[in-house]
């Protein structure tokens, strides 16, 4: 499918579609960032990832300037990063890490764990208030759920229809994982943010317009409400629209090529700025360009 940017920018979808790459060995679909469309508020990178019964093992490596959000479908992923967390997630969890100015993790497949991984993998690029400051971690085991007759919203970030999710936001989100039923769903927007949907399985209706797995329907400011129709599952992203130019290179969201040669060059050399990850796979080395 080709992209296709509809005439009315302000009441029509703009549809784009992923990437297919690679992490680690297991197949995604990367939807953000595009070269049309840089963020989405501010996040700024996502990657659906799956369905595969491929073991996801990625060996330390660094972040800085950007949140990683982690909301898995199936499977189940063990966190370490450079703070000493140890932190498994599992469906219906969300794994919340903040970079600032530099921190160092891993993801791996817990060796008691036979089974497909299917999930997404998000960044939000942190604000100039924010991206200097430490690192953190957060693991939410239970978050707001929102039940309507033909849908279920599990909201990972901000708040939808009055439920607000728990987990830190640096800047006005939203993120909700949609469970959408058989009819015409209504959801409600704040008319300052810029939304995106991404559907993970089945297909929906945006506003009149099929939506598949590896497509990402971008909605521009100025809606109140958005139509969904189908049966399937999907995301639903959301922000106000994010006014620094991010730059992003490898794993580091910062403003100016002099930051991630900084970062780079700390990284590769053991900087004590990033910290240890007790981890037993591989520190993974910046790329040289």
């Amino acid at each position: 499918m080709r992209s296709a940017d509809l005439a009315d920018e302000s009441t029509s979808a703009e549809l784009l579609e992923a990437r297919i790459t690679e992490v680690g060995g297991v197949p995604v679909r990367r939807l953000l960032p595009k070269r049309t469309r840089r963020t989405v508020g501010a996040w700024c990178f996502v990657d659906h990832l799956g369905p595969t019964d491929v073991a996801l093992d990625i060996g330390p490596h660094p972040h800085i300037g950007l949140h990683t959000v982690t909301w898995l479908l199936d499977g189940e992923v063990l966190h370490r990063d450079s703070l000493g967390s140890e932190q498994a997630i599992r469906p219906g969890q969300l794994n919340l890490m903040t970079a600032g100015h530099g921190i160092a993790h891993s993801e791996e497949t817990p060796a008691s764990y036979r089974g497909a991984h299917h999930g997404v993998q998000l960044w939000v690029a942190q604000p100039e208030s924010t991206r200097h400051g430490g690192p953190a971690f957060e693991h939410h085991a239970e978050l707001p759920v929102v039940e309507q007759p033909t849908f279920t919203a599990t909201v990972l970030v901000g708040e939808l229809a009055g439920a607000r999710s728990p987990a830190r936001s640096d800047t006005p989100l939203v993120g909700a994982d949609l469970r959408l039923r058989a009819g015409r769903t209504v959801l409600p927007l704040d008319p300052a943010f810029e939304h995106a949907v991404a559907v993970f399985d089945g297909a929906a209706r945006v506003d009149g317009h099929a939506v598949e797995a590896g497509t990402l329907a971008y909605l521009a400011p100025g809606r109140d409400e958005l139509v969904l129709d189908g049966d399937a599952r999907a995301l639903l992203l959301g922000g106000e629209p994010f006014d620094d130019t991010v730059l992003m290179w490898w794993n580091f969201v910062a403003r100016t090529r002099g930051e991630v040669d900084a970062a780079r060059a700390d990284w590769n050399s053991g900087s004590d700025r990033f910290g240890a990850v007790a981890s037993p796979l591989d520190r993974i080395p910046a790329p040289q360009s």
